[in-house]
C-alpha cells in the first residue's frame, strides 16, 4: 500500500505520518527528514535545498525528486510507502508515478488533511521553529496554495483522493485516517 499524505504546512502531516507508518508497517518517506539529513551531512542537494527553504519557498522539483529517488532506491520494493510532504507539485506527482512504476507500483491513495488557514498559522507559530515566523509562514502558505493545491486536483482526477478533517485532537484525526487505510487494506 502506497499512500501520499497531503496538507498545508502545519496540517499535522508529520505527526500523523509517524503514527500511520508504525500502525500499517509502511516506510515513512518525509521530504522534511530528507532535507534535514542532506543539510546535516552538507551534501550538494542539501545546500541547494537550504537556499530555498530559508526563504520559505518550495525546493525545486528536480532537487526534491532526486532526494526521493535516492530514498526509494534504499527502500525494499515489497514494502508499502507513506509519503509525507511529497509530492508538492503536479510535476512531482507525475515524477512519483514514474518512480513507482519502476517498482511496478502506484499510489493507492492520496489523503488530504483539511485544516483552516487560521488554525495552520496558529499551529505553526506555536511550534517555535526558527523559520516559523509570521512572514515566512505566509510565504509558505502562499506557495502551498499556488503550487500544491493543483496536486489535490491531480489525485482527485485519478479517483485516489480522500479528504480528512485535520482539526481536533490528534487521536481523533488518527482514527479518521485509520478508517480510510483499513478500508484500503481490506481485500474487495
Amino acid at each position: 500500500m502506497n499512500i501520499v499524505l497531503l496538507g498545508a504546512p502545519g496540517s499535522g502531516k508529520g505527526t500523523q505520518a509517524e503514527r500511520l507508518a508504525e500502525r500499517y508497517r509502511l516506510i515513512h518517506v518525509s521530504t522534511g527528514d530528507l532535507f534535514r539529513r542532506h543539510l546535516g551531512e552538507g551534501t550538494a542537494l542539501g545546500r541547494l535545498a537550504e537556499s530555498y527553504m530559508s526563504q520559505g519557498t518550495l525546493v525545486p522539483d528536480a532537487v526534491t525528486v532526486a532526494m526521493i529517488r535516492e530514498r526509494l532506491e534504499d527502500a525494499p520494493e515489497d514494502g508499502g510507502l507513506l509519503l509525507d510532504g511529497f509530492p508538492r507539485t503536479t510535476a512531482q506527482a507525475t515524477a512519483l508515478a514514474d518512480l513507482l512504476a519502476e517498482r511496478s507500483q502506484a499510489v493507492d491513495a492520496a489523503i488530504l488533511l483539511d485544516v483552516s488557514e487560521e488554525r495552520l498559522v496558529e499551529r505553526l507559530l506555536g511550534r517555535g521553529r526558527s523559520d516559523d515566523v509570521r512572514e515566512t509562514i505566509q510565504t509558505r502558505l502562499a506557495a502551498y496554495r499556488e503550487q500544491t493545491l493543483p496536486v489535490i486536483g491531480y489525485y482527485e482526477a485519478l479517483g485516489a483522493l480522500w479528504r480528512v478533517d485535520g482539526e481536533g485532537a490528534i487521536e481523533a484525526i488518527a482514527q479518521r485516517l485509520a478508517a480510510i487505510l483499513d478500508g484500503l487494506a481490506t481485500p474487495a
